[in-house]
């Protein structure tokens, strides 16, 4: 029998803490991930394309394995539930920003939203600048995860991925996609731009999970 959404999202939960078990233990100990540098603003690093995103003619699309697949426009976006997170920020290239602010949307009610299948293991991000990355479905779950328009009380500049960019705190920065496109959950993981070329499938920075 098929397992209900509600019975899937804490399956997810649950396996994102247990494998999340050995980073905490490390979180505890220090607040800076291993090898990281603290920096007092947040770099930009991309692919050197900063697509102009009219928030009149932008678009999200989320979809492949969920029950409800919807295309959100800015105000489809703003429509649903809002938060303001206060989460670290680290890049793989070794820096990290402690308590960046950031309002959006809450990705777990993204889930709510979008209901992914029993099916659905893992999520494939596209961004308008041609970039790619992926995540387990579980990470997902994380409170502080969320589609971010807003840092530090200001629109989110177009250099740091605005008008909206994926958070992730508990994963390097590369998994957070920038511009973001679609979202796409599948039943199999499949490498995004850097995962393609050596960069680690899961990237926990507690583990220092840079590299495949």
């Amino acid at each position: 029998m098929s397992k209900s959404y509600t019975e899937r999202k804490i399956a997810w939960a649950e396996k994102m803490r247990a494998r999340g078990a050995r980073a905490e233990s490390i979180r505890s100990k220090d607040r800076l991930p291993p090898g990281q540098h603290l920096v007092k603003s947040l770099q930009v690093l991309d692919l050197g394309i900063h697509p102009p995103l009219p928030r009149e003619s932008w678009s999200l699309e989320i979809t492949g394995l969920v029950e409800n697949p919807v295309t959100l426009d800015w105000p489809a976006l703003m429509a649903l539930e809002q938060a303001e997170r206060m989460s670290d920020f680290h890049c793989v290239t070794t820096w990290s920003r402690y308590d960046c602010r950031w309002l959006g949307v809450p990705l777990a009610a993204l889930l709510d939203l979008v209901r992914p299948t029993d099916e659905a293991r893992f999520v494939y991000y596209r961004a308008y600048d041609g970039y790619t990355t992926n995540t387990p479905v579980d990470a997902l779950t994380h409170p502080d995860a969320m589609l971010a328009h807003t840092l530090d009380g200001g629109e989110l500049p177009v250099e740091h991925g605005g008008p909206l960019r994926v958070i992730i705190p508990q994963l390097y920065a590369w998994k957070g996609a920038k511009w973001v496109k679609q979202i796409e959950f599948r039943a199999t993981d499949a490498q995004g731009y850097w995962e393609e070329r050596g960069y680690s499938m899961l990237g926990d920075p507690w583990l220092n999970d840079r590299f495949a």
